[in-house]
Order: C-alpha cells, then structure tokens, then sequence
C-alpha cells in the first residue's frame, strides 16, 4: 500500500532522513546495496560486447526486436535504453519516445502511430513508454475514457499476436520501484539543475496517486500478460542490477553466434519476475 505516514516535500531541498535511509529496500526489494560498481561495469560492458554479436546476426539473417519499456516515473526506462544501445549502430538501432499526439493522430486507430515504428529487417526498436500509456498512465490522469481503456485491453492481445505471428522477438519490461525510491528520485531531479527538465507536471501529480497507479498496473498485467506476449517484470531499485537483467533477458532469448551462454544466462530470479509471481507477492503494492 502507498505509505502516506512519511511526509514528503518535494520542494524541500533537504530529503527527509526516513526517505534516504529507506528508499533502496522499499517495495520489498531483496537487496540492501547497489552491486559494486566494478562487477557493475564489467558485466555491462562484456553484455554490451554481446549485443554488438546480436546487432550483426540480426543484420546478416534480418532479424527484427521489438522491446517496450514501461513502469513507473523515474523507474529508470531511458537510462536503461541507453545502455543497451550505447555501442550498437544508430542506423539499425533506434528508441521511440512519441510526445502528445497531434489533433490527427487523435483521429487514427489507436495502434497506429506506434505500428509505424515497428522495427524492418535487421533492427531493434525500444520504446520508451509504448502504446500502454493507456493501460496506465491516461486512465490514472484523466486523459482517456474507462470505455476507451476497456477497448484497448481487449484489443491489445491481439494486436501483439499479429507482431509476435510476423516474427519479430518482442519484449515488454514493467521496470518496478518503491515509493520511497520515486520520492528519493523525483527529489533529485527537483533539486539538480541538470535534471530538472525530466520533473514534468505529470509527474508531480502523480507523486498523490501511487495506489491509482498500483491498480491500473495490477490490471493491464493481468490483461495483457500472455503466452505470445509475456510481461517481464524487473525490480528496479538499483537501476545497475537492472540494466544487467534487462539484457541478458533480450540476450537468452535470441540464438546467435558466439554467444557467452554463461553470462546471459546469469539472470537474477529476484530481479526479473513473470507477471504472475510479482502479481502473487505485490497485488496493490508494496
């Protein structure tokens, strides 16, 4: 459940001693610590070796990835993007990161300006938030309708199985965080000059709805979770280990060659979870 006893103020430049100290294990997050930065970095780095491996296979035998990063604000969804695609081509591998949708856009099917970005032969697509915002964020803020909402569960099963039936290996990351960890972020980026521009008046409101956020989450994996299409979950309280486990989940299941089976399939099972088995311990949340 939300914890509404610690008061937080995001304007107050001075954390609160409560919030700092908790934030890392909130959620019931299995860890105490972040993993050390030198296993951090040598394990990125030879993961990252191992995407540039996977860039040339889907190249040579034109091989498509579609992978969407979805969870909460500051979850860590961009700062996981880049690290996977930090040494690979820019011209085969691309993010996705669609604003507002124009007055016609309003107009289209509602999977269509993301259709339109769906990977061609040989590349990788990630989506930085995906057509799930209206799983999540616009019903919890107001800016779709419950019949709009419905019509999209319903639909989106559907629509991932034609992309799953044409052949593309297709992801969907739910990055997940505690709420002291998105108050200890978000106070961050409140407070460094370089990091305000990601504080978004969204964001801000959403600081008071983290239970309305916990249901529209708990219903769409509920919804959307399925055999063709699963949710992978990642704890993402400490954004190394989950960075890590994001690529190794991409990694394990695409064959290539030369591939460091050792290493990609060194996944932590306390931070990548099935829907069902984080649905079983978070229903309604932390």
């Amino acid at each position: 459940m939300a914890d509404s006893s610690i008061p937080f103020d995001l304007d107050n430049p001075q954390l609160s001693a409560e919030i700092e100290a908790g934030a890392f294990e909130s959620g019931n997050y299995p860890y105490k610590k972040k993993l050390k930065t030198k296993e951090y970095e040598e394990t990125l780095l030879a993961l990252q070796i191992e995407l540039v491996k996977l860039q040339s296979h889907l190249s040579a035998h034109g091989g498509r990835v579609a992978a969407l990063f979805e969870g909460r604000d500051a979850a860590g969804k961009g700062g996981s993007i880049r690290r996977y695609l930090n040494y690979l081509n820019p011209r085969q591998n691309r993010t996705i990161a669609l604003s507002k949708p124009t007055e016609r856009e309003q107009g289209q099917w509602y999977f269509q300006r993301y259709a339109k970005h769906l990977p061609t032969s040989g590349e990788q697509v990630l989506f930085d938030r995906s057509w799930y915002n209206r799983a999540v964020v616009e019903p919890v803020m107001g800016f779709c309708t419950p019949e709009q909402t419905e019509k999209f569960l319903t639909e989106t099963p559907q629509f991932e199985r034609m992309i799953v039936d044409e052949g593309i290996y297709f992801f969907k990351f739910w990055l997940n965080i505690g709420q002291k960890m998105q108050w200890k972020r978000f106070h961050a980026r409140r407070h460094d000059p370089l990091k305000q521009w990601k504080l978004s008046p969204i964001d801000r409101k959403a600081l008071g709805m983290w239970g309305e956020y916990s249901e529209a989450r708990d219903r769409m994996l509920d919804r959307t979770d399925s055999n063709h299409a699963p949710w992978t979950i990642i704890r993402a309280n400490d954004k190394r280990r989950a960075r890590i486990a994001i690529i190794q989940k991409v990694l394990s299941t695409i064959e290539y060659k030369g591939r460091n089976d050792k290493l990609v399939f060194d996944i932590d099972p306390d931070i990548v979870q099935s829907a069902a088995t984080f649905l079983k311990h978070h229903r309604t949340d932390e």
